[in-house]
């Protein structure tokens, strides 16, 4: 048999015999299986110490199979291909080299041992982030002076009545038929995750705020730093509690308080801070201490004025339709009417405020006229691609500040990967500690995901996580049958060499690939 069959540090037969003879046109390749990705994953989830957090913590009950492996197992499948976990028994985990990565046989991996690790992996949820943030911290030189926290929404699917989170509330998924839950998540400055908590699916975003400070400063100690957020969580009361707390706070405004700095919008002395992007101080429309920032950026206003012009022209033709229905006859009904109005003026909010409508008489004396309210008009255009931030912080100009804002890019690029490549949406689980842990493994995967995402920007490589794990895909696992001239047959499970661009890729990385996986055995008659 050709010697670079057998691994490097084994080159012995496990016969112990020296010499065989091999039929060459009956060697075959079976049960070729998905190797670089999960082997990938499984170096991430020790890199991140996951493996020695959870054997620690995860003990106890059946030992059958480690719980934390079941961990580990949940949380590459929710990474590589997101499904349920009868999914996992039935396609994922038979198709993967899990079995010699894990050590687990396919056989013992099924829905009711999933399900059971995921409610023994709920209770060290605070463990899990107080350890991804140190670890983090360590392997990036992560500063966490600033917070960055953000808000989605996570529908089900099926009723969930036995959870009392799941309700109706503001669905972000447009998906107001289904029950949800809001999930508040909080990351670094790039993105790296923190924490997040788990709230009712009415609950408001202003309302969180306060939960959340407690947690961050039960887990990290009450340390100045800086909290970012958009104008859905910064009411008034989470930023008197932010000063009450000595809380620095960089945040984004309501649309209302551009009507105060109208004049601002139409004023020189604009600082461009990069191509398209215009910011200002302005004084405080409120009358506070704090700064505020006037941006407007060229981008966003060539998007909001395509949109305001599809409302208006949609509002236009939407009056006009209902003054020529009244016209011929068929609408004779003041009722019908104002129905009819209230309709389109919500699907037009974003215009109607600047029409002034005016219903008069009823049946044959039913009349409908309207006209724009110029001023408002004009105010509406003059605001768009304009936002207005303001801040407690002193002694930052107005540029820095802006680039502090715009970091909460980072924020809603979390949920994008959460949603997008991690599917924590729909929800199939109906019961609350299952739908909690359920999250707590799609939290795990981020950290996994962007862990890789910098690993890879750390050492210039032009890719995303999701590339990464797609370039190494290809690489499998399989047995290399050697059939003997007396009639055994030699089982060696190898993995496939990778190509120049892979090699190239993991060096790069830092991952050395196994020559071999599993135990070299012969088979059959001797």
């Amino acid at each position: 048999a050709a010697r670079q069959l057998f691994a490097s540090d084994a080159p012995e037969l496990p016969t112990g015999e020296q010499v065989v003879q091999v039929v060459l046109d009956r060697v075959r390749w079976e049960r070729p299986r998905d190797f670089g990705e999960v082997y990938l994953a499984h170096h991430l989830w020790r890199l991140l110490g996951l493996e020695d957090l959870l054997a620690q913590r995860m003990v106890g009950g059946e030992q059958q199979v480690a719980w934390h492996v079941m961990a580990f197992i949940l949380t590459a499948a929710r990474l590589l291909a997101p499904s349920s976990e009868l999914a996992i028994e039935q396609s994922f985990y038979p198709r993967t080299a899990l079995d010699d990565v894990a050590g687990v046989p396919a056989d013992k991996v099924n829905k009711d041992r999933l399900y059971r690790a995921l409610d023994r992996l709920l209770p060290h949820k605070s463990a899990i982030e107080a350890h991804l943030k140190e670890r983090l911290g360590a392997l990036f030189d992560e500063p966490f002076d600033i917070l960055l926290y953000d808000l989605t929404s996570t529908y089900f699917e099926g009723l969930a009545e036995g959870n009392p989170a799941a309700v109706r509330g503001y669905s972000r998924d447009h998906r107001p038929d289904c029950v949800q839950i809001v999930i508040g998540l909080v990351v670094t400055r790039s993105g790296l995750p923190l924490g997040y908590e788990v709230f009712h699916g009415n609950r408001g975003d202003a309302t969180t705020l306060d939960e959340m400070m407690a947690k961050m400063e039960a887990l990290y100690g009450k340390a100045s730093r800086i909290w970012v957020f958009d104008r859905g969580v910064a009411s008034e009361k989470n930023l008197e509690a932010l000063r009450t707390r000595g809380g620095s706070y960089l945040v984004g405004t309501p649309r209302t308080l551009l009507r105060k700095v109208e004049r601002a919008l139409v004023e020189e002395n604009w600082s461009l801070v990069r191509e398209g992007v215009e910011v200002k101080l302005v004084p405080a429309p409120d009358g506070s201490a704090d700064t505020f920032i006037l941006c407007r950026s060229a981008e966003r206003r060539q998007k909001e004025a395509a949109i305001h012009d599809r409302f208006e022209t949609k509002m236009k033709e939407g009056l006009t339709r209902l003054a020529q229905a009244i016209e011929s006859g068929r609408l004779q009904s003041r009722d019908a009417l104002q129905q009819r109005l209230g309709r389109l003026k919500m699907e037009c909010s974003r215009v109607a405020r600047a029409y002034q409508l005016e219903v008069r008489g009823d049946g044959d004396s039913l009349s409908l006229s309207w006209s724009r309210d110029a001023g408002r008009a004009a105010y509406m255009r003059h605001t768009e691609g304009a936002y207005l931030l303001r801040t407690n912080l002193t002694g930052e100009s107005e540029q820095a500040l802006w680039h502090m804002y715009m970091q909460l890019n980072d924020a809603e690029a979390a949920f994008r990967t959460l949603k997008q490549d991690l599917s924590i949406r729909p929800i199939y689980h109906q019961i609350q500690r299952r739908v909690e842990a359920h999250v707590l493994v799609c939290f795990i995967a981020y950290a996994m995901y962007r862990t890789l995402d910098r690993l890879a920007r750390g050492r210039r490589l032009e890719m995303s996580a999701r590339k990464v794990l797609a370039a190494v895909s290809t690489i499998k696992s399989g047995d290399v049958i050697l059939p003997l001239v007396d009639g055994r047959e030699l089982r060696l499970r190898r993995v496939s060499r990778p190509d120049p661009e892979q090699a190239e890729l993991l060096a790069r990385l830092g991952i050395e690939l196994p020559e071999r996986v599993g135990i070299d055995s012969i088979t059959g008659p001797m």
